[in-house]
């Protein structure tokens, strides 16, 4: 055993205090002189009539509406889509527009694109294959761009236009003023990309015998967002940051091969026109199943379809009231389920659309995960306003309002591991979760990538641990350590446009998504946090949130300063690193030590003057008490004190039995650059654990270091930081006292040849 250090402890001290000792500085990971718990408002926009500082709308917020009538027809045997698109602009706004702009996303697969120029490449060669090789090397460029045949005013006369790469420019021929609308008419065709060659987030995949499935979106010239925050919303398509778009009422009508089965956002007008009387009665039947899917197209008649082609057209009629998107999915090949889900007292269809490729897994589990996500996110958030939401079986993961392309396919033998079904349900729960967001909270993917993703991808989550309490969803906190404790030079902070990161899945999905989960479960609590994310969504349905309103109204929700974790976990790469640094065990005792004695004669006492009026205390090793410890009944000065209260002073005071035995002084380092809670596990020797969490603003005086003293009546053996790797903590090599040795490779392979 140590030496014991003892120190002299009085009332006439008492500005000594027992713990006092020389802190020793650290540099933490991120560190600034800047106080990490200073306000936001040097990054957050000053609130205004349209924005709330609650993080509401204001009295004068405005957005526009944009309204769609659209002819659409698909030439299966070209691989074309042809449009005529008549488009009324709302106004809503309070200012006068010269302008109109239009997002044609098709132009970034057309042939004088600028997409492949900003990609660097680097030589295929043959070691690759002959086959990788000519597929790296020598395909064609495929030209796929939107060919604009007229843009014309509603009176008949050519509009004047200038496109510029995946943005057209209306040139309006007076200002559209304040509450007025504008009709116009687009005339285009394009050629239909195949996904599995060309990739996108639309297009075909081919069969044999010239069978095709197409999942068809941004398919058609769409107005951009104009509104109080940004002005036009006009920033380039690369092809990763996604969309952001006005919502408005579609009416659409969809000329496809006859024998086709298609789904697409709305509601069908015509069905008795596209339907048999079969499927009608199927579909009626699965309005009333809220358990299993009811089959509306069995695989079998699938797999007849399959077999012949008509030459015959059906038109599928649609409507969409306040959608800010349409897509649609059409094939002979596809099969079709369907089941009714219960959203607080109101039906909503759950259907999927899948080739006979998805089976058994599509089968199985489509339509059920889709019936999870939309009670689950309506819990979260808000009673899912629309008639249904279909998945569709394609080689991606994209989504759109009422309907989304989702991956998972087994083995051509039926076959497929834990992991690809995984896979599916996760992909399924995520692009059906993003009808949500940002379909109805409608925020800005273009800029702000992580708040339609990372949202979705937190409540993803929950989701799918209602679906499956074992499931790996990626999105936890602890599975953010390798990426936060990565090269700095690889990440940037979420709060950085999608087009301009490396590591664009954890930037956008998992970081935000692990961020809001530690903030529900770890700093805010259940239902703190459900209540403000609850007001969050409802505040901005079928509206333009900025991250401020975000930020914002968790605050304003929830009357928790939470600007420390937005500043640290949004606005920079900061890492977590919390240990235990020090810890020091102490004893009580009546004999004055030499330190006592010294500091005695500095002050010119007489220790003999004070005897059994002082209380003296040692350092012991690890919790280890010598015999002469006293307890604190011990000590007559103690005891006097305690019997010279009132009888209403005593309640306050603990009784003998409760009163600590042992005393130790926990010293907390915080090498990374985040504030985060301490989370504690403390071990007694007994065997018994206990919990105890101090909330981040412990480190508000001093970010280096921070001490607690704990007083028991049992010996604490072990002391563990963030057990569960709640706060995402890279290092826990220092967290547990008495710290834990790693075992050798050696050691390991001596133990096991042993065992």
């Amino acid at each position: 055993m140590k030496k014991l250090k003892y120190y002299f402890l009085s009332v006439v001290f008492i500005s000594t205090s027992i713990f006092a000792q020389n802190q020793e500085k650290v540099k933490p990971q991120g560190h600034t002189d800047q106080n990490k718990f200073r306000q936001m408002k040097d990054v957050l926009p000053t609130p205004s009539n349209t924005r709330t500082a609650s993080g509401a709308p204001g009295h004068e917020y405005t957005q526009q509406k944009v309204d769609y009538v659209m002819d659409i027809r698909l030439d299966e045997s070209k691989n074309q889509i042809f449009g005529n698109e008549k488009i009324t602009y709302h106004n809503n706004s309070k200012d006068y527009l010269e302008y109109l702009w239009i997002q044609l996303d098709q132009n970034m697969r057309a042939k004088d694109s600028k997409t492949p120029d900003v990609k660097s490449d680097n030589f295929n060669g043959a070691f690759n294959g002959p086959a990788s090789f000519a597929k790296a090397n020598l395909k064609k460029r495929f030209d796929g761009g939107f060919n604009i045949e007229e843009v014309k005013n509603s009176d008949g006369s050519d509009l004047s236009f200038m496109v510029n790469r995946t943005m057209m420019r209306i040139n309006l021929p007076k200002a559209l003023a304040p509450g007025d609308t504008f009709k116009f008419q687009i005339k285009w065709w394009y050629n239909v990309n195949n996904h599995i060659i060309e990739g996108g987030r639309s297009g075909y995949e081919a069969f044999p015998e010239g069978n095709n499935t197409y999942v068809i979106a941004q398919f058609y010239p769409r107005l951009c967002v104009y509104d109080n925050v940004e002005g036009w919303q006009n920033m380039q398509f690369w092809g990763r940051s996604e969309f952001a778009l006005e919502f408005g009422d579609f009416d659409v009508k969809l000329t496809v091969p006859a024998d086709h089965k298609l789904e697409a956002t709305g509601v069908l007008q015509n069905e008795k026109d596209v339907l048999t009387k079969q499927q009608l009665k199927r579909f009626e039947q699965a309005k009333k199943s809220f358990k299993d899917p009811v089959f509306i197209v069995t695989q079998e008649e699938a797999e007849k379809a399959e077999k012949e082609r008509s030459t015959k057209t059906k038109t599928w009629h649609f409507k969409a009231n306040n959608v800010r998107d349409f897509a649609f999915a059409t094939s002979r090949k596809f099969l079709w389920d369907a089941m009714a889900v219960d959203i607080n007292g109101r039906s909503v269809m759950a259907i999927s659309l899948y080739s006979k490729e998805g089976n058994p897994l599509w089968e199985e589990h489509s339509t059920r995960v889709v019936a999870n996500t939309l009670e689950e996110y309506s819990k979260l958030t808000f009673d899912y306003p629309y008639n249904k939401a279909v998945s569709v079986h394609a080689q991606m993961g994209m989504e759109y309002p009422m309907i989304c392309f989702n991956y998972g396919r087994p083995n051509p033998d039926g076959t497929y591991s834990e992991r690809l079904k995984r896979g599916m349900i996760g992909v399924i729960t995520h692009e059906v979760g993003h009808n949500f967001f940002p379909m109805i909270v409608n925020s800005d993917e273009r800029q702000w990538t992580w708040m339609d993703e990372g949202l979705n991808s937190f409540v993803e989550t929950l989701a799918e641990l209602d679906y499956d309490p074992n499931f790996f969803t990626g999105n936890l906190p602890k599975d953010m350590v390798t990426y936060m404790g990565g090269d700095q030079s690889y990440i940037s902070p979420i709060m950085s446009q999608g087009d301009y990161v490396h590591q664009f899945g954890p930037n956008a999905y998992a970081k935000p998504a692990a961020g809001l989960y530690m903030l529900r479960h770890t700093i805010m609590g259940p239902e703190l946090f459900d209540y403000a994310f609850r007001t969050y969504s409802k505040r901005w349905m079928f509206k333009h949130p900025t991250p401020a309103d975000f930020f914002r109204t968790m605050e304003d929700a929830s009357a928790m300063d939470l600007d420390w974790f937005w500043r640290g976990w949004f606005y920079t790469t900061d890492y977590t690193d919390i240990g235990v640094k020090q810890v020091k065990s102490y004893y009580l005792t009546d004999k004055p030590t030499d330190k006592a004695k010294e500091v005695a004669k500095l002050n010119n006492l007489n220790l003999d003057d004070y005897k059994g009026k002082l209380v003296y205390y040692g350092e012991a090793e690890e919790g280890k008490i010598p015999e002469n410890a006293k307890n604190v009944s011990d000590f007559p000065a103690i005891n006097d004190y305690l019997n010279s209260l009132s009888d209403e002073e005593k309640k306050v005071q603990i009784t003998d039995a409760e009163a600590p035995k042992y005393f130790y002084e926990v010293t907390f380092e915080k090498p990374g650059g985040l504030v985060m809670p301490i989370i504690l596990e403390l071990t007694y020797a007994d065997g018994t654990k206990e919990r105890k969490t101090y909330p981040a603003q412990i480190w508000r005086y001093n970010e280096h270091e921070v001490k607690k003293l704990f007083r028991t009546q049992k010996a604490i053996t072990n002391i563990m930081v963030d057990p569960d790797l709640e706060t995402a903590d890279v290092d826990v090599s220092n967290n547990s006292w008495p710290k834990k040795v790693k075992q050798s490779d050696f050691d390991q392979f001596k133990d096991k040849v042993k065992g």
